[in-house]
């Protein structure tokens, strides 16, 4: 077949057979890439809004391979060109090293593959996510820390494949000590926080879609970066926060170990009220709430001031924002049930007059 090609092409000029020749190469790549994205898109059958790997596939590495492969078929017909040797020699060079980049550009796309099949697989969406949790956080870095490496030898590769420059490339390979020693120096803080983001990838103290409480504000982990947290507060603001803060100084985790958790009301009730009947008040609103998980409903006078009695209802829910939204429903109803029935036991001040003052009165 080359040497069809190579008979075809030696009756013209040879500037228009490499024209020709390269054109052909381009189109060829181009033509293999739509059939291999046709076939992918047959073979898919699921509705958009679901996981595929096909899907998944064409998404991430169509661009790529775009790239790919007509860089790949122009290498394959440098040796069909008329070409000076100085011609040739720049040419494969340029090549070469397009032929790396693009290389590195579909690992880049294999990773992203491999990283939406996780996604999918850990879904965090289930009410008991703490497992799903802790896949996606260590696969934030794992991603991060994949194509950082391949960028880093896409790098070293291009500069090894120039003989002027193979001494840079070398050093980058060999040089990572002393590299390192520069660096620590240079940017102590910088890679501390790249420590530290290593250290919480692999012991997690905090994890994607965790609530914690950071600076008294409650919020929930959106990502995990190897330098800072992004914690997205209830109104909507975003807290950034270096990630070494995690290490150094603590933190509320309300999912360390699971998404469950109790919540309290307090009430603050003349010493009047009737605590049985409030009782069985709130037994009655929470036994009736979908949002109570039936493992904890407790009511107790957990303090007295010389005014009022302090009343405790603790209830537990699945998650922290249906406790939120539960004990705002018991407060209001529960507030609602003592104006109706017993107004008398709400807060009062009381004073006592004395028979010499009305006397004297």
């Amino acid at each position: 077949m080359l040497e069809l090609i190579e008979r075809q092409l030696s009756h013209l000029p040879p500037l228009i057979g490499n024209i020709i020749l390269a054109a052909c190469a381009l189109i060829t790549g181009y033509i293999i890439k739509w059939l291999l994205a046709l076939f992918i898109h047959k073979s898919t059958k699921t509705p958009v809004e679901d996981y595929s790997m096909m899907r998944s596939i064409v998404k991430r590495l169509g661009r790529p391979v775009n790239f790919f492969l007509p860089v790949l078929v122009l290498n394959m017909m440098i040796p069909l060109m008329d070409l000076h040797p100085k011609q040739l020699k720049l040419l494969s060079s340029t090549v070469e090293v397009l032929l790396i980049i693009t290389f590195g550009y579909v690992l880049i796309g294999i990773v992203k593959v491999f990283e939406d099949y996780i996604v999918h697989a850990y879904d965090l969406r289930k009410a008991d996510n703490l497992r799903e949790r802790k896949i996606r956080t260590q696969l934030q870095f794992i991603r991060k820390i994949a194509v950082t490496i391949i960028t880093i030898l896409v790098l070293c590769a291009v500069l090894l494949s120039f003989d002027s420059l193979r001494k840079i490339g070398t050093g980058l390979l060999t040089g990572v000590g002393v590299g390192g020693i520069i660096v620590g120096f240079a940017a102590q803080r910088s890679l501390g926080n790249f420590l530290a983001g290593l250290q919480i990838a692999f012991t997690q103290p905090l994890r994607i879609d965790d609530v914690l409480i950071v600076e008294n504000e409650w919020g929930r982990v959106e990502e995990i970066t190897l330098t800072y947290v992004v914690l997205g507060i209830w109104d909507q603001r975003k807290l950034i926060l270096p990630i070494n803060y995690f290490i150094e100084k603590p933190f509320q985790n309300w999912t360390r170990t699971g998404s469950a958790i109790l919540g309290t009301v307090f009430l603050y009730l003349d010493y009047s009220a009737p605590v049985d009947v409030l009782r069985e008040e709130f037994f009655r609103l929470v036994e009736d709430h979908p949002l109570w998980d039936k493992r904890v409903k407790v009511m107790q006078v957990t303090n007295a001031t010389d005014r009022t009695m302090e009343i405790r209802l603790l209830i537990s829910a699945v998650n922290s924002g249906q406790a939120f939204d539960l004990r705002c429903f018991l407060r209001e109803r529960m507030i609602a049930f003592v104006q109706e029935k017993y107004p008398e036991s709400l807060p009062k001040t009381r004073a006592e007059i004395s028979k010499e003052i009305t006397k004297d009165i």
